[in-house]
């Protein structure tokens, strides 16, 4: 004879009910990639209000970290469309193109762990972050940095 499945199976050795230790909706709650996302977000809308029309139709993207095929750093080789530090891609710029027939918008990809490990707190990596996005801006649109963002 078999039991049936119990429900009480999570609480089995008197641990306690397993799951959330915070609300959802509070700062704590919210995972390192989610705030990454934000400091990506808040940078790209103080731009988008000064470039709007240029930037109409460019994605932006998050990645953890970037895919680099398996070869020696002596052989790795990063476009011009790549910022670097150290060979370590940290963002990179993928111009509009066409593929299977449809018109792929451009893109700005912003890898997040490269970054969160140069930064030394969350001011800092927001600084960061601000300061590649703008980077990425200026060389998809061919101009400065100083011109995207007079006040970095």
């Amino acid at each position: 004879m078999t039991r049936p499945p119990s429900r009480s199976r999570r609480d089995r050795h008197g641990r306690g009910l397993r799951g959330r230790l915070v609300p959802d909706g509070v700062p704590l709650a919210r995972s390192r990639a989610e705030r990454f996302d934000d400091l990506v977000l808040d940078a790209v809308e103080d731009l988008e209000r000064r470039w709007e029309r240029e930037l109409a139709g460019v994605e932006f993207a998050v990645e953890d970290v970037p895919w680099v095929e398996h070869t020696s750093p002596e052989e790795v080789v990063l476009d011009a469309d790549v910022l670097d530090d150290d060979s370590v891609p940290l963002a990179r710029v993928l111009p509009a193109h066409r593929e299977n027939g449809r018109d792929v918008p451009p893109r700005i990809i912003v890898y997040r762990r490269p970054l969160e490990i140069r930064a030394h707190d969350r001011d800092d990596l927001a600084d960061l972050v601000r300061d590649v996005v703008v980077d990425q801006v200026a060389v998809l649109l061919g101009r400065d940095p100083e011109e995207i963002d007079p006040t970095g």
